[in-house]
């Protein structure tokens, strides 16, 4: 295939990887894109990046203005520019990469991410017909236009558009319909949804009794706050971030008696306010549990 215009060619270069080849044929349309690593996540930050100590793109509001050559800042490196997808400081990720994914609100649409077969039955009785691509475990389906990315929206429901990144899965089949009120209106009704954890919260902090080796208040206080502050910053895959926090609190202090309900209350809180549901935290939590022999 020849190369979209404007990407570099050496006839002595080898072969490119076959996700740098899709994610140049997708820029050549106009997509932004970027490298994921196996389990759908983006490229970790560099060093310099890390948690956004570069001091660009705060909390993953905006795509700039850090310089960063390489794909950091996950949905925010999402690009089109084919020199910046084969330059140097992006090759060490494409000889990584499991897949490629896309910046949806960059290229203009919305992405109704369906997880299951429930919730693309839901759609299809309550949603305009649109562009639809199959996944793993159920449906994308693709509207013309841009909104916030709210997750769990209702059980099975993502919505991907501005500041998240869906994985790129093919064409799909139908024509893309505008983005409609119904859809527009489920991130209305997330975000104002009143979800009181003190009130709500079911789950309780581990008896402990084993024995305490933090050196200080203080360590606890300082692994709750990077917990939130990881939550927070998530731009994608919160599920999985939300496990991974509450299996790391727990692993450090679940077991000695110093972790209170407050702190999970904390931990519920962040989230909730990056869109979890209260089962999910609920049972990421009972899982992280179990799967510590808690």
């Amino acid at each position: 295939m020849t190369p979209p215009t404007g990407i570099p060619r050496d006839p002595g270069a080898v072969a490119l990887p076959a996700t740098l080849h899709t994610a140049l044929q997708l820029a050549a349309q106009s997509l932004p894109v970027l490298p994921l690593r196996e389990g759908k996540g983006p490229m970790g930050n560099c060093r310099a990046c890390r948690k956004n100590a570069c001091g660009g793109r705060p909390n993953m509001k905006t795509p700039g203005p850090c310089k960063c050559p390489a794909p950091c800042h996950a949905w925010a490196a999402a690009t089109t520019n084919p020199h910046i997808l084969t330059s140097p400081a992006w090759a060490p990720a494409w000889r990584q990469a499991a897949a490629v994914a896309y910046h949806p609100g960059g290229a203009g649409v919305t992405v109704v991410d369906l997880d299951n077969a429930e919730a693309v039955a839901w759609a299809r009785q309550n949603l305009p017909v649109t562009r639809t691509v199959a996944t793993t475990r159920g449906e994308h389906w693709i509207y013309l236009g841009t909104m916030t990315s709210p997750n769990a929206v209702r059980p099975g429901v993502d919505i991907k558009s501005v500041m998240s990144y869906a994985r790129w899965l093919g064409t799909g089949t139908g024509t893309m319909a505008p983005l409609p009120d119904v859809v527009r209106a489920l991130a209305v009704k997330e975000a104002t949804a009143a979800r009181p954890v003190s009130s709500a919260l079911t789950v309780s902090a581990p008896a402990g009794g084993g024995q305490c080796l933090h050196r200080s208040p203080a360590y606890l206080e300082r692994g709750i706050a990077m917990a939130e502050q990881r939550i927070e910053e998530a731009p994608d895959g919160i599920h999985r971030t939300v496990y991974r926090m509450f299996l790391a609190v727990l692993s450090a202090h679940g077991r000695c008696g110093c972790l209170t309900d407050t702190h999970i209350g904390r931990l519920f809180t962040a989230a909730q306010a990056k869109g979890e549901s209260l089962q999910h935290c609920e049972d990421a939590w009972t899982n992280a549990r179990t799967q510590l022999g808690m």
